[in-house]
This record gives structure tokens, C-alpha cells and sequence, in this order.
């Protein structure tokens, strides 16, 4: 079994290392709810494997490749390459003995026979789309072996609590900025006397991960030297050399550039590598994970939608949010690339798939020059199809279902994204220091910040409809495609960080009356008078708790809104027979 999300032959790490993960401290599954596969691995039935992975349709995505250059093809084969590396990274960083569990499967799945070896088989798939073997819609559930996922993966030693973290922090504040730093893993400094206390050290991503990005880098560099396209060129060489000094501000600046080189030199190419999002890291939400989007850009319909890059200001100023908090200093640079993915790797092809993302992260990157929106285009009509539609024929009111359409969808996806460059980016405290919102917010973050950007978003356009810039219809459509939404995001579990902030937008929704429910059919709907005062109340109430840096106001949102409410519970359960998402075979050659 070999494809390029397979890792199989990355680290031969002996299949003990599982019995010992096993072994090891954490919430452990009940050892009856668990079979002997053969070679002394226990594992989830074979019978309740098939329908978790059920739960995604496997489902083939492409490009139109006659529209693609013989030198971008050149240069998209070693991007691919690269991308590869950006799996193993993200599996090291995940955890420490997932690429054990997968290597001992992959051994294991040809000793067996029947339907032993289709169990094993099955599990080295789950793995596979899991980045390791716990279950990502089920709270990392694990599917084999016993042990608790790591909050922390490999980002943090595997004894240190985040209080024990904090603590650190505040006795040395002379260490603040490096252990909180995106691009460091923190380890225990080796014992010289065993009597002193220990002491926690910060290590660059650059030397803990030398050997991966050295590989990556030299394939960034090959792919520059095959295309035309300066701009192009400049990002991969910036970016490989980023990944030796652990410095990536530069290659994020040059990364806004792409798709700027003149027609006659332009590549179609549109191309992200390196650590971004901090999901991954469950005990504080600092360390960025390691990934890779490879993809070509549909030109037609980026124009289409760089209209909204023009527009951050505008929007920015109708946020319903008191002036004095308002973030114009952010750079105006947005660019808006609709593209069809060629290839995604790392963090960006674990679990559940993104149909956008807004990069860079980086607030001195935003500051300086904005931020860029990059539309999945063809992963995006995929998951509407096979998820969002049945979704909506399941659990909507029936007269909603006309209003659910994939434009509606695609505007949705498109002003999220714009969104999380929208309000409060830095937080000036009384004393006069300064500190971003995330690190503000930890690890309540990515849950208020997700919500955000989907309110604000659907403010957002209800704000162009006004202007005339959406086509007529398109606030009804927003309405209907945006609840259906809500819980195609739900059923990736609440505990997610999309999940969770569906599910509070929802119980906001719900008891400012926007979003209905009829008992007798079990179905929802949508009080369009309420909806848009509704709507700029919750996202009044998540900016004012960015613009403050309100850690505090940010855990009794989440407390009070973060919970799954019974008819919600039940309409899922109804949804069983729904595909939550897909799992991709990108078919590019």
C-alpha cells in the first residue's frame, strides 16, 4: 500500500514502541472494548472501525491538467515531493510513536490472512487519516492500543503540564518570548546533577527537525530552478532557506506576492509550506504544525472575488464594534486566489479537510502587508455535494432547502476567510505593552477566533448585500446554507476547534431566536427578522472579547455556549447515514 500519504517506510521504529504508548499514563479505553488483531496488537472491532470510517466518502479530486504548462508540471512534481516531507514532520510533531503504530501495521497486515488481514488493513487506512491512531471526530478516541493522545505531541516534554508550563514562564519571564515562539519545541535540559532542580530549554524547529527540512529545502530550491516565474521562484528559494535559520518572515512577505509576475514569465502555481496553525498543540496552543497546500490557480474566478480585497476598510469600519477597538493598521494587501488542489500535506490533509485558508499567521506579516485568502475550490464542491446537501435535506425545514446552494456556500467559505483579518489583531494594555490576541487568548483562542470569523463573516456579506455587491437572494441563501453548515461543523466534534465554535454560534443563534426548531418534525429553521440583529449581537460579543484579550470572558463563552443541546444531539443522530467529510485521492500524476 503506497501513496503519497503513506509513511510506511519513514521510520522503521520498532512495533514494541506500541505496546510501550499502550502502556503508558493517560484515559485509557476499556481493554474489553478491544480485540486481538494477531501479533499482540488490540485494536477497535472490525464492525465499529467500518463505521467510523464510514463517516468520510472517499472521493477523487483533480485538476484540468491540459491547462497546465510543461514547466509548472516540472516545478509541481518537486513541490509534491516536498510536501511529502511535511507529512512526516507533522506525523513526528503529532506524536511520538504514531509512525511506530503505523510502521507495526504495515508489517503485520501480510503475516495475517482473511478476515484478520482486513482488519489490519482497515486500521492502517484509519490511521492514515488520522495522522496516528486516534480518532479525530471522537475526541482523539484511540483506535489501537490504549494509550491517551498527547495534548502536547512532541511540542512539549511529555511529563510537563500546562501549569507546570506557565509557571515556567512567569518565574522566567527572560524565556517568555523564545518558548512561546510558533517555531521551538520545549524539552527538559539533560541532568548534569541529579539533585537540581530541571530545567526546561527551548530548541529551534531548525535543529530539532534538521535532517526533514534540509530534504524539503532541496526540493523548494529544485522546483526554483525550474520556473520562469521570479516571484515564484523567490518564495520557494526564501522558504528553503527559512527552514535552516528558523526565520520565516521574510518567505511569509514574499508568499503575499504570488501571482503578481508579469503574463509572460507567470506561473499558475500557488504554493504554501511550512509550520502555520497551532491546532496540533493541545497544551497551550503556541507550536505550528508542519503542512503543505500544492495547487494551481483558477484565474477566472479569483478575479471574480478580488472586488472583496478592496473592501477590508470598508468592513473593517461596519464591525459592530466601538470604534476605539477597530484594526486599520493592518497592511491592505488581500489577495483573494480561488485554486484547485493539486496535492495537500501534513496538518492540511489529517482528519477533516479545510476548503480555505487565510495566511500567514504571523501579526507583523498582517501588519505589514495583510493577509491572503486562498479558496479550495475543488475540495470545496466536493464536500458541499457529498456532505453539506444531505445534511440540509436531513435536518432543515424542507422550505429552506431551495435557499442552500453552493454559492451561498463558496461566499460563506470566502468571507470567513477575509474575516480572520478583520478586528482586533494586537492588544495594548493599560501599562502600554503590547501583546497579539491569541497570545492574549491561549488556548480559548482558536475556538473564539473560529466563531469569529464565521459571524463576522456572515456580517459581512449581509453588509455587501446592502451595496449590491452579492447577487439578489443571497441573504436568504446565506441564512439557509450557513445553518446547514453548522452542523456539517458539529459532527467533527465539539471538543474541535470549528466544532466548538459551530456549536456556540448555534446556542447564541438559537436563544436570541434567529434559529428555530420544530419539535413534532425535528427539523430547524431560520426567523429571517431575527437574523441579522442576532448575528451582530454575537459578533459584537466575540470581538469585544478579542479587542480586550478577556481570557476570562473567553472561558465562560465557551462554558456557556460550548455544550451540545439535545435536539442538536438528536438531528445528528440522524445523520448517520451523511458522510461527516470526504477523504481525498488526489489523482495528479
Amino acid at each position: 500500500m503506497t501513496n503519497r500519504r503513506n509513511p510506511a517506510a519513514w521510520n522503521p521504529v520498532a512495533w514494541t514502541l506500541i505496546a510501550l504508548a499502550a502502556a503508558c499514563g493517560g484515559a485509557e479505553r476499556k481493554a474489553d472494548m478491544m480485540v486481538d488483531i494477531g501479533g499482540g496488537v488490540r485494536a477497535i472491532p472490525a464492525e465499529r472501525l467500518a463505521a467510523k470510517r464510514a463517516r468520510y466518502a472517499d472521493v477523487r479530486i483533480g485538476v484540468d491538467e491540459a491547462g497546465v504548462t510543461a514547466e509548472d508540471r516540472a516545478v509541481l512534481a518537486d513541490l509534491v515531493r516536498a510536501a511529502e516531507v511535511m507529512t512526516r514532520l507533522f506525523w513526528k510533531q503529532a506524536s511520538a510513536t504514531g509512525l511506530a503504530t503505523r510502521e507495526g501495521l504495515a508489517s503485520l497486515a501480510p503475516q495475517l490472512a482473511g478476515p484478520a488481514r482486513a482488519h489490519a488493513e482497515a486500521l492502517l487506512d484509519y490511521v492514515d487519516l488520522n495522522a496516528g491512531p486516534w480518532d479525530r471526530l471522537d475526541g482523539d478516541e484511540p483506535f489501537v492500543g490504549t494509550a491517551a493522545k498527547p495534548a502536547g505531541g512532541t511540542f512539549y516534554p511529555p511529563d510537563l503540564t500546562r501549569e507546570a508550563f506557565e509557571a515556567w514562564l512567569a518565574a522566567h519571564p527572560e524565556d517568555r518570548e523564545r518558548f512561546e515562539s510558533p517555531f521551538t519545541v520545549i524539552r527538559w535540559a539533560p541532568a548534569t546533577d541529579p539533585a537540581a532542580p530541571r530545567r526546561l530549554v527551548d530548541l529551534p524547529y531548525s535543529e530539532a527537525h534538521r535532517k526533514d527540512l534540509e530534504e524539503a529545502a532541496a526540493h523548494l530550491r529544485s522546483a526554483a530552478s525550474k520556473t520562469r516565474d521570479p516571484v515564484l521562484a523567490k518564495y520557494l528559494r526564501g522558504r528553503a532557506d527559512a527552514f535552516r535559520t528558523n526565520d520565516y518572515f521574510q518567505s511569509d512577505m514574499d508568499w503575499m506576492d504570488l501571482g503578481t509576475a508579469p503574463a509572460d514569465v507567470a506561473s499558475s502555481i500557488e504554493v504554501v509550506i511550512g509550520p502555520y496553525e497551532v491546532y496540533e498543540d493541545g497544551l497551550a496552543g503556541l507550536k505550528a504544525a508542519f503542512e503543505a497546500f500544492v495547487t494551481v490557480r483558477d484565474d477566472a474566478e479569483s478575479r471574480k472575488l478580488a472586488a472583496v480585497a478592496g473592501m477590508l476598510d470598508e468592513l473593517e469600519a461596519a464591525l459592530p464594534l466601538d470604534d476605539r477597538h477597530k484594526n486599520f493598521s493592518r497592511g491592505k494587501a488581500s489577495p483573494i486566489s480561488v485554486v484547485n488542489v493539486v496535492f495537500a500535506a501534513g496538518d492540511a490533509a489529517k482528519g477533516v479537510q479545510t476548503t480555505a485558508f487565510n495566511l500567514p499567521n504571523d501579526e507583523r506579516v498582517r501588519t505589514a502587508k495583510g493577509s491572503k485568502k486562498v479558496m479550495l475550490k475543488n475540495v470545496g464542491r466536493a464536500k458541499f455535494d457529498n456532505s453539506l446537501v444531505p445534511i440540509a435535506r436531513t435536518v432543515l425545514d424542507p422550505a429552506l432547502l431551495p435557499r442552500v446552494d453552493f454559492e451561498a456556500y463558496f461566499n460563506d467559505i470566502l468571507m470567513h476567510e477575509v474575516s480572520h483579518g478583520l478586528g482586533p489583531g494586537v492588544i495594548t494594555s493599560p501599562d502600554g505593552t503590547k501583546r497579539t490576541v491569541n497570545l492574549a487568548l491561549r488556548d480559548t483562542y482558536s475556538h473564539i477566533e473560529e466563531a469569529k470569523a464565521d459571524v463576522v463573516g456572515v456580517w459581512s456579506i449581509l453588509h455587501l448585500a446592502k451595496k449590491g455587491f452579492f447577487p439578489a437572494g443571497i441573504v436568504e441563501r446565506t441564512e439557509a446554507t450557513y445553518l446547514a453548515g453548522i452542523f456539517r461543523s458539529v459532527r467533527f466534534g465539539v471538543e474541535e476547534a470549528h466544532g466548538k465554535a459551530n456549536i456556540m454560534e448555534f446556542n447564541y443563534l438559537r436563544k436570541q431566536g434567529a434559529f428555530t426548531y420544530d419539535a413534532a418534525t425535528g427539523r430547524f429553521g431560520v426567523d429571517h427578522d431575527r437574523f441579522e440583529p442576532a448575528i451582530r449581537a454575537l459578533a459584537h460579543d466575540l470581538l469585544v472579547i478579542e479587542a480586550e484579550g478577556d481570557l476570562a470572558a473567553a472561558q465562560g463563552f465557551i462554558a456557556t455556549y460550548g455544550t451540545m443541546p439535545p435536539e442538536v444531539a438528536d438531528a445528528l443522530a440522524r445523520l448517520a447515514h451523511v458522510p461527516v467529510d470526504i477523504k481525498p485521492q488526489y489523482t495528479w500524476k
